[in-house]
């Protein structure tokens, strides 16, 4: 198996997205142990739930309503999508 090959273990798949969640949450509590204020909680809630928006807005809504037919091979497959519009 070659690094750039798609993962096929349903094993490796849900350790890949447990590892982004950890990520995540280490990552999430650094910031909030350098400055522990509610600002900081607000404002790093809006970033996380912004960027998963726009995640959906890239993979679901523009295969889905604006005609793409195949899938995206990558947020810059998408984003060169919506620049060739």
């Amino acid at each position: 198996m070659k690094l750039t090959d798609d993962l096929k273990s349903p094993r490796l798949i849900h350790a890949k997205g447990f590892l982004f969640l950890f990520l995540g949450l280490f990552g999430a509590t650094g910031i909030l142990l350098e400055s522990p204020h509610l600002r900081t909680v607000v404002l790093l809630a809006t970033v996380v739930w912004s960027f998963c928006r726009f995640y959906y807005y890239l993979f679901y809504v523009l295969e889905r309503y604006l005609g793409k037919k195949t899938p995206y091979a990558g947020i810059l497959d998408a984003l060169r999508f919506i620049l060739k519009k």
